[in-house]
Order: C-alpha cells, then sequence, then structure tokens
C-alpha cells in the first residue's frame, strides 16, 4: 500500500461513491484525500467523545441526582443503602456485556490501541471495542472510580479501524488515521488540541514523524472544536490565583514534589496490577463466572464510597477542590490513599474506564499535601499551595501515561495557567524518571508486558513477532529449496518449525541450533509422519528482520 501523499489522485468529481471506495481500496488515499479522512476522523472522534461524556452524564444525573462536578458532595447525602447498590448494578451490567461481547472478559483502553498502533497495522477489535465503550460508560455512570480517557481513546480507534477496513489501509496510513482519530477524540474530551495531537504522536504512535503531525493536528483541531460547540471556550478546572510561584528559590522544593510524585505514580500502578493477579487468582480458585467479578467489584467499591464519597467517579470535583486548597493536609493524604484503592478495585476488578483521570485526582491530592507542608515550613521563600496541587497533578499523570510533554501541556489546557509551567515541567521530569525506572516505562506498556508483548523494550524486541514465515518461506519446489533428505533429517532430531510461526521463533531456533536452515512443517501435522512444505533461510531471515527494522526507522525519521 502506497503512503498517503505518494498514491494516485483521487478523481475530484464524476465518479459513483462505490468507485471512489474501490479506488481508496485499491490504492490507498491521495495526499487531499487523506487530509479530508483526517478531518473526518477527527470530527468523528470528537462527537464520540462527546457523546461518552454526555452519556455518563446523563446515567450519572439519573442514578445519583447530579453530574460528576458535584457528584461526591450530593453522594455524601444519599441513603448508604443507595450508594452501595448502584455500583453492584453496574458492576453487574458491566460483566454481562463483558461476557457476552468479549472472548476474554476485559475492557479494552489505550494499551490495546497501542498494541494495534505497532503490531497490527492501526487496528483494534471492533466487537470488543464497542462493548468496553458500553461496559465503561455504565462502570463510570454508576460510580465506577476510573477515567473517561481510555475508553474514548479506544472508542475512536474503533472509527479509525473502520475506515481503515474500507479503504485496505496498509500499515503507515493506517497507523495515522488510528493517530488521527486519538488526538480527535483526546482533544474533546479535555479541550486541549495542542496536547491532543502530542499525545497521539507520543503515547500511542510513539514517534514524532513529520508526515504524522500535520494531518493529526488538523484531527484535534476538529475534535476541540467539536468539544467547544458544546461547552465553550472554559477550562475544565478555575484555578484561584494566576502564577503564585517564588521562581528560583522554591524549584528545589518541586525536585522533590517529582520524586515523591513518581513513587506515588508507582504505587497506584502496582495496585491496579496487585489487584488485576489477586482478581485472577480468585477467579480460578473459586472458578467464578466472568460477569460475577465486576459485580463483586462494583460491591467492595459500593461499600467504600459509604464512608469516602470522593472516589465515585471521574473525580473532577475531588481535583478542583485540592486546585483550588479546599482540603486540609490530612484529608489531602487520607483521600489519596482511598482513591488508589478505589482505582485499583475498579480497574483491577475489570469494571472499565482509563487511568489518567484518576491519576490527576491522585496527583493533585499529593501535590496539595506536599505543598501545605512545603510552604508551611519555609513560608518567607513559599508561593502559594495550589501551585504543588497543579504540579502533582501532572507530575503523577505524566509518570502513569509514560508522557511527560502531553501530560504537562493537557494540564496547561485544562487550567488555563501557564505561568507556572516551569513549575509543572520540573516535577514532571522528576516523576517520569522515576517511575520508568521502576516500571515498564508507563501504565500501559507494562500492561502489555504483562501480557508478553514486549513493546517497551523497543522494535528490535517485538517486530520480528509480526512477520509471518509465509512471508519468507522457500517452498519444496522453489529452485533455491533446501535438500529434502536435509530437511527430513532436522525433523527426525526436532529441529522444525510450524507454518503457523513468526520470524521471532525461526531466529530463536536458528541461534539455538546454528542450522543454515529449517524445515517448516504443514499446519497441524506432527513430527513423525509430515514432510516439509518448505524451509525458512537463516539468510532470507536476517534480511527480512533487517529490512522491517529499516521500514520501521524511516517511518519514524519521515
Amino acid at each position: 500500500m502506497a503512503r498517503q501523499g505518494q498514491d494516485a489522485p483521487i478523481p475530484a468529481s464524476g465518479g459513483r461513491r462505490s468507485a471512489v471506495l474501490s479506488r481508496l481500496h485499491r490504492h490507498g488515499p491521495g495526499a487531499a484525500a487523506f487530509w479530508l479522512m483526517a478531518l473526518v476522523i477527527g470530527i468523528a472522534a470528537g462527537f464520540a467523545a462527546l457523546g461518552f461524556r454526555k452519556g455518563i452524564a446523563a446515567l450519572q444525573t439519573r442514578l445519583y441526582g447530579t453530574d460528576d462536578m458535584q457528584l461526591a458532595s450530593v453522594a455524601g447525602g444519599l441513603p448508604w443503602w443507595w450508594v452501595l447498590a448502584i455500583p453492584i448494578l453496574g458492576g453487574l451490567v458491566v460483566g454481562l456485556i463483558l461476557d457476552r461481547f468479549t472472548p476474554d472478559g476485559r475492557v479494552r483502553a489505550v494499551a490495546d490501541v497501542i498494541e494495534g498502533a505497532a503490531l497490527r497495522g492501526g487496528r483494534v477489535e471492533m466487537r470488543a471495542g464497542l462493548a468496553s465503550a458500553a461496559a465503561s460508560l455504565i462502570t463510570l455512570g454508576s460510580g465506577g472510580s476510573s477515567g473517561r480517557e481510555g475508553p474514548v481513546v479506544h472508542l475512536a480507534a474503533v472509527i479509525a479501524t473502520w475506515v481503515s477496513a474500507r479503504i485496505n489501509a496498509g500499515g503507515i496510513t493506517g497507523r495515522d488515521l488510528l493517530g488521527c482519530a486519538v488526538a480527535g477524540a483526546v482533544s474533546a474530551s479535555f479541550n486541549a488540541p495542542i496536547a491532543g495531537a502530542i499525545f497521539a504522536l507520543e503515547v500511542v504512535l510513539r514517534h514524532f514523524a513529520v508526515h504524522a503531525f500535520g494531518p493529526i493536528a488538523i484531527a484535534a483541531v476538529a475534535g476541540t472544536v467539536i468539544n467547544r460547540i458544546e461547552f465553550g471556550g472554559v477550562t475544565e478546572f478555575i484555578l484561584p490565583d494566576k502564577g503564585g510561584l517564588s521562581f528560583y528559590a522554591e524549584l528545589p522544593a518541586f525536585l522533590i514534589l517529582g520524586l515523591v510524585s513518581g513513587l506515588v505514580a508507582v504505587v497506584l500502578m502496582r495496585s491496579v496490577f496487585l489487584a488485576e493477579d489477586l482478581g485472577d487468582r480468585v477467579q480460578r480458585a473459586t472458578a467464578m463466572p466472568r460477569w460475577l467479578r465486576p459485580t463483586l467489584a462494583g460491591a467492595l467499591l459500593g461499600a467504600l464510597a459509604i464512608g469516602f464519597p470522593h472516589i465515585i467517579g471521574v473525580g473532577y470535583e475531588t481535583t478542583s477542590a485540592a486546585l483550588t486548597g479546599r482540603i486540609g493536609l490530612g484529608a489531602a493524604v487520607l483521600f489519596a490513599a482511598v482513591k488508589v484503592l478505589a482505582v485499583a478495585v475498579t480497574i483491577g476488578g475489570r469494571m472499565g474506564g482509563g487511568m489518567f483521570s484518576p491519576a490527576l485526582v491522585i496527583g493533585s491530592l499529593t501535590g496539595l499535601a506536599f505543598g501545605l507542608i512545603a510552604t508551611g515550613f519555609l513560608p518567607e521563600v513559599s508561593g502559594a499551595e495550589t501551585v504543588y496541587a497543579l504540579a502533582g497533578m501532572g507530575a503523577v499523570a505524566a509518570a502513569v501515561l509514560g508522557a511527560p510533554i502531553s501530560t504537562a501541556l493537557i494540564v496547561f489546557e485544562m487550567t488555563g495557567d501557564w505561568e507556572t509551567g516551569i513549575a509543572v515541567m520540573t516535577a514532571v521530569s522528576l516523576s517520569t524518571a522515576v517511575a520508568s525506572r521502576l516500571v515498564d516505562r508507563s501504565f500501559f506498556l507494562t500492561q502489555l508486558e504483562r501480557r508478553g508483548v514486549p513493546l517497551a523494550a523497543g522494535p528490535q524486541a517485538w517486530l520480528a513477532g509480526t512477520i509471518p514465515l509465509a512471508a519468507i518461506l522457500r517452498p519444496m519446489d522453489d529452485p533455491r529449496a533446501a535438500p529434502g533428505d536435509a530437511c527430513r533429517a532436522l525433523i527426525a532430531e526436532g529441529i522444525a518449525l510450524r507454518a503457523e510461526a513468526t520470524l521471532e521463533g525461526a531466529l530463536r531456533l536458528f541461534e539455538r541450533t546454528g542450522a543454515d536452515f529449517l524445515p517448516v512443517l504443514p499446519p497441524g501435522a506432527t513430527e513423525a509422519d509430515a514432510a516439509p512444505m518448505g524451509a525458512v533461510f537463516r539468510a532470507d531471515a536476517l534480511g527480512a528482520y533487517a529490512r522491517a527494522l529499516a521500514e520501521t526507522a524511516a517511518e519514524e525519521h519521515d
């Protein structure tokens, strides 16, 4: 498939819709068509993000009587049995949806989008993705302690996947379309066009290729316009003061805050992984049906919410209170600890949702607690403690996402406070440096590593696993085929590959045996009676691996 900008131009007029689609399917989009598609995908992703957000608000209003900006206050005045019952019922519905429409009962989110960009040509699972969006909407609407950005990112990726399938998009084009969808969704979710574009490049595509930036920026702007048509140009959070930083004298405190925030982020991530492992062990030991796990998680969450209603939902009310200094030191520490537990229960219990918004809540509470201590210890050289809340919010979120650039930009755009940027950037840089040493760079990449997908190690670690043996196989009737007797001798020694294997398995076997070629058995055949269908030669395997690495490098540096 040719890349955008190198494809044959699509006729400007005169063709029927089916003819245009057929041409796109055969040749891919040209430059002008691709930019138009980026705009359309950005608009579609923006509407998807808007619909998801309003759906959560509508469900919260129906169940709790208000949306997320006042959810904790209102929930604190509801009968205890109602606060307990809502997450249980939400977890039951989520469990039934995931059990019916996903193969493993697991919600799809950002990690799956990153995997789709790296390994699947920009594609994600569509059926499971739509089910995950519905499950996450119900989770958040019924009080789940997670975020809306993960489901929205995957929902946008489903849109890009559908478009890629319709036009038969190849690797680079499919990934760029995916990046456009993600940028549009993130921008619409947070009213943050700059951060949305950088997030798609930094987190999902994991490179800053020039050829991708233009279309992705267009999609990000389109998603932002959708948000502003509905909500206007207001920021998500309103800060009481602009600035308030004593700059140079105070910067060492923000370095320390960055270290603390990095450790808090690691505690948050490992708590979720511990909860997932514990849930898996309990599920296996008790033969628990898959649909029951989110139900039990909802029960634990509801019980926790009776005493701590601030954990319910996305948590923007709590974040706003922290950023405006309306929470005391003891309460900030306690709320942060309980929020970590609630997030672990929600995500580890497979209820759905994302990690970004919880990281913002916990980060703002961490920063506020640190700021109250720091400004109380040295008040004569200190600014406002709310600046620490802002810096902590960005620092914890950046460490969780493994995205210091886009997270810092999201914080700036969500608050409209660019004057304290030096404090935020100082804390963000230290937090990501600390957390990346203690996990596999980010929450998402660690999730993939736990599933056996080593994307954090770079393309040299996973690229060979994407190349099928069929691409380098020499069949037995090939003039350059391996000798039949030599192939059968290797098979008798147990040295052979299966047709469904990838280049990764071939390279491992070459390294172990030192053979010049390896016989390949047909699918389902046994070594005792199978005749080889062909062989893979070491030179061909190494050449294919080198070409794949070169293509990846070319894409990333274009």
